[in-house]
């Protein structure tokens, strides 16, 4: 794949992250499931917006988070997914292209739903809980698919957060039926249990029949398979997809593809601050391995690399530049 000019491309959600403390007690008073992502609408994020602690704000959705990593690794990238022309919007496509990740999907018009947000709530345990109004990120269609730009990835990486809206389950099919034609990879996340349980049936489907790169963590994977535990998971993804990548928090992670299996051991870290993005920073070390020629087991050591940067501090962006830390 030595002909292509972008290494990845990311399709997801384009969000903005509103970050904050908060004690468990919180969660409870205001009927918050500990570590699930939840869609909210605009009055429910409004209300949450309003009784969150003092806190930060900073560009993020998933595959943004991915794309950012990716950036920091030296990669060559670009992202897709939508924002309004407000604030909010142009603050998410200033960070982006200030990393050196391309993003040029058309902007959502006045009259559309603002930009997104993602309400982020960081226990002391440093478990995040997530609430996200979605917005303009909705808007996202099959025409804001530049095919150009995904044929000369060699690798297009979707979230699967984008399956809950029917538009933008278009644009991702659409993406990867042009990635391939054009011989190229197409990885999904599968981005959180509560996300597999919603639709288990179509991303089975997905694994099987569309995705080469498979990304989950412990709890996705098992759900995914409906089995008690990993090792079950394991032997049921080792034939559905080329490779799996599957996370086990401070376990490490297992790359798996075919006969092969690789144990990726967790880079230590002083103290664990935030988790919140850890498995998109996963991804963006394996990626940059994969499209740079490292083997499995090395890329996934990449990806251990770039996650232990992301927990050591509040928020899903890198503060330290990446490449410095795998010369």
């Amino acid at each position: 794949m030595s002909d292509a000019s972008l290494d990845v491309v990311g399709i997801g959600n384009a969000l903005v992250d509103v970050l904050s403390h908060a004690e468990e007690e919180f969660l409870i008073k205001h009927d918050l499931v500990k570590g699930a992502m939840t869609l909210i609408e605009a009055d429910r994020a409004e209300a949450l917006y309003d009784v969150m602690g003092p806190g930060i704000e900073m560009s993020g959705g998933s595959a943004g988070n991915t794309m950012a990593g990716l950036a920091s690794l030296g990669a060559k990238g670009a992202f897709v997914g939508k924002v309004r022309d407000d604030q909010l919007g142009r603050v998410f496509a200033h960070d982006l292209r200030a990393m050196g990740v391309e993003f040029k999907t058309p902007m959502g018009a006045e009259n559309s739903e603002p930009t997104g947000r993602c309400l982020v709530l960081v226990t002391p345990d440093a478990e995040r809980t997530m609430n996200t109004y979605l917005g303009a990120a909705t808007g996202l269609t099959a025409g804001d698919i530049d095919e150009a730009q995904i044929a000369s990835a060699q690798v297009t990486y979707m979230e699967g957060y984008l399956w809950d809206r029917p538009g933008a389950k278009e644009a991702f099919l659409k993406a990867a039926q042009v990635a391939h034609d054009a011989g190229r990879k197409v990885s999904l996340s599968l981005s959180d249990s509560f996300c597999v349980d919603r639709w288990r049936d179509e991303f089975l489907d997905l694994a099987e029949n569309q995705v080469d790169i498979l990304f989950a963590n412990e709890d996705e994977i098992t759900s995914l398979y409906q089995v008690d535990n990993f090792d079950e998971a394991l032997q049921h993804v080792r034939n559905h997809c080329e490779i799996a990548a599957l996370t086990r928090s401070e376990k490490g992670a297992v790359i798996v593809s075919g006969d092969e299996v690789h144990i990726v051991d967790a880079v230590p870290v002083d103290r664990i601050t935030d988790t919140t993005g850890a498995g998109d920073l996963f991804a963006s070390g394996f990626l940059h391995g994969v499209t740079n020629g490292f083997d499995l087991h090395g890329a996934g050591r990449l990806g251990a690399i770039a996650a232990a940067e992301i927990i050591s501090h509040f928020g899903a962006r890198p503060e330290t530049v990446l490449s410095k830390l795998i010369d």
